[in-house]
C-alpha cells in the first residue's frame, strides 16, 4: 500500500509539474486556456478564475491543460434549450446548456442557430415561442456549462491556440517539458544542499593496513593522476582503478605545494557480490554552498547524460527490455521506497528529467512531435493544414498506443511473471 501511495504521489507531480508549464507559458503567451485539470474522470471541485476552470478529478492518475482549439470550441446543438444570462448591456455572458445540471436564473431559448467562436451570436426562440425569433449578442468572455457540468470559457476564434504566433506556440509545446527537467535540477540541487558534500580528491584518512597507508600516503595528500589520467572527482579515482582490475597503478598526488609519484597495487573487496577495488582511503567533503550547488548541477548532467545515452542505445539496438511503463516505475519506486526517502526523491528527480527529455523527441503525440510541426510551420511561413496535421496526430497516437501496450504487457511479464 505504500509503494502505491508514493508511486501516486512521484505520477502526480511530475504530471503537474508538466502541466504547469504548459499552463503557465501558454497563459503568458496570450492562448485561453479553458481548463487545467488535476486527475482525470468525473469532476469532483471546480472553480474559475481569470479565464480558466480549474478542475479536481477523482482519479489521481494524471492530468491536462485544455487549450481553446478547433477541436475544443464551444459548441450548442439546434434543437437544444438553453438558459441564457445577461450583462447590463444585453449581452450574453453565460450560458447553461448542461441541461439543467448547474441550474442558473436567465431567459430558456431554444436555439436555431449558434456561432461561438466568429460572429458571436445566439439565435432562437425565447421561452420556447417560435413567434419570438431573437438574435443575442454573446460577450466575447462568455462562459459555457457544458453537459458534464464544467464550466468553461468560449473559445473565440482570436484566442485559440493555432492562431497564436509559432513562437508562442513552441514556447508553450517546450515548456511542460522543460519543467520536467527543472524540477530534476531542482531536486538534485536540494539534496546536495541538504545532505553532506560532495568528496573531493584530498585524503582525509587512510585506511588501517591499506595499501594506501602501506606506500605512505597521507592526510592532506590530494589525488592529481592515476596512471597518466587526470583526477578531478572521486568518480575519476573508482573508475580509473576498475579499468586495471588490481593491478598496480602510478599514483601522482599534490603534497605541500609538490608533486609526489606512488606505485599502489590497490586491495579487492567483494560487496553483495560485486568485486571493487580500492586503494584505502577517505577522501575529505567540501561543504561549501558552491561546491554544493555546483554538485547538484553537474548530478543533474550527469543523469541527462546517462539518459542521452540510453536512447542513442536504444535507437541502434531496439529493444523494449529497454524501455519502462507505468508498471516498470512502480516496480522501481517500490525497491526505491525500501531503501528510504532520499532514494525515492533522487529517483523522482531522475524520471522527471527523463521524462521531460524523452517528451522532446520528434514523434508525433509528444510535445516534441508538436515543436517539429512548428518547426515547419516556422520554415514554410505557414501551418500545416488541419487535415494532415490530424492524420499526422492519428499515426502518432495509433504508434504511442501499440508502444505502450507493448512496453506494459512486456513489464508485466518481467517484473510480476518471469
Amino acid at each position: 500500500m505504500k509503494s502505491i501511495l508514493i508511486f501516486l504521489v512521484i505520477f502526480g507531480i511530475l504530471v503537474f509539474v508538466h502541466e504547469f508549464g504548459h499552463f503557465f507559458v501558454g497563459k503568458k503567451c496570450g492562448i485561453l486556456v479553458r481548463e487545467f485539470s488535476i486527475g482525470m474522470g468525473p469532476k469532483l471541485f471546480q472553480v474559475m478564475k481569470k479565464k480558466t476552470t480549474y478542475t479536481i478529478r477523482w482519479l489521481p492518475i494524471g492530468g491536462y491543460v485544455r487549450f481553446a482549439g478547433p477541436d475544443d470550441i464551444a459548441k450548442i446543438d439546434p434543437g437544444a434549450t438553453v438558459v441564457l444570462q445577461f450583462n447590463d448591456n444585453g449581452e450574453v455572458v453565460r450560458i447553461d446548456n448542461s441541461g439543467s445540471q448547474m441550474p442558473i436564473s436567465g431567459i430558456p431559448v431554444q436555439v436555431i442557430e449558434s456561432d461561438l467562436v466568429n460572429r458571436l451570436i445566439i439565435r432562437g426562440y425565447k421561452n420556447g415561442d417560435e413567434n419570438e425569433n431573437i438574435t443575442y449578442s454573446v460577450n466575447h468572455d462568455a462562459t459555457i456549462i457544458e453537459k458534464n457540468g464544467s464550466e468553461l470559457i468560449i473559445a473565440p476564434e482570436d484566442t485559440q491556440f493555432q492562431n497564436a504566433k509559432v513562437l508562442k506556440k513552441i514556447a508553450s509545446n517546450v515548456a511542460g517539458p522543460l519543467m520536467n527537467i527543472i524540477l530534476g535540477f531542482i531536486v538534485f540541487i536540494g539534496l546536495s544542499i541538504s545532505g553532506p558534500g560532495a568528496p573531493t580528491t584530498i585524503i582525509n584518512k587512510t585506511i588501517d593496513n591499506s595499501p594506501a597507508q602501506r606506500i605512505g600516503l597521507k592526510n592532506g595528500d590530494q589525488v592529481k593522476e592515476i596512471e597518466h589520467q587526470k583526477v578531478s572527482q572521486l568518480e575519476d579515482i573508482s573508475k580509473i582503478i576498475a579499468e586495471y582490475k588490481g593491478k598496480k597503478v602510478e599514483v601522482v598526488v599534490l603534497r605541500n605545494n609538490s608533486y609526489r609519484k606512488f606505485k599502489i597495487k590497490p586491495m579487492k573487496v567483494v560487496d553483495n557480490g560485486q568485486t571493487l577495488y580500492q586503494l584505502g582511503f577517505i577522501c575529505k567533503l567540501d561543504n561549501n554552498l558552491f561546491s554544493k550547488l555546483s554538485h547538484g548541477c553537474k548530478t543533474s548532467l550527469r543523469t541527462m547524460g546517462l539518459i542521452f545515452n540510453a536512447l542513442s542505445g536504444l535507437i541502434r539496438h531496439f529493444s523494449l527490455d529497454k524501455l519502462s511503463g507505468p508498471v516498470g516505475i512502480y516496480s522501481q519506486t517500490r525497491k526505491m521506497s525500501d531503501l528510504g526517502f532520499a532514494y525515492v526523491v533522487t529517483f523522482l528527480a531522475m524520471i522527471s528529467i527523463n521524462l521531460g527529455i524523452v517528451n522532446l523527441l520528434p514523434i508525433p503525440g509528444l510535445d516534441g512531435g508538436k515543436l517539429l510541426l512548428n518547426v515547419v510551420e516556422l520554415v514554410t511561413g505557414k501551418p500545416l493544414s488541419p487535415e494532415k496535421e490530424e492524420l499526422v496526430n492519428i499515426i502518432g497516437f495509433v504508434f504511442l498506443l501499440i508502444l505502450i501496450i507493448a512496453v506494459t504487457g512486456n513489464d508485466i511479464y518481467r517484473f510480476f511473471i518471469k
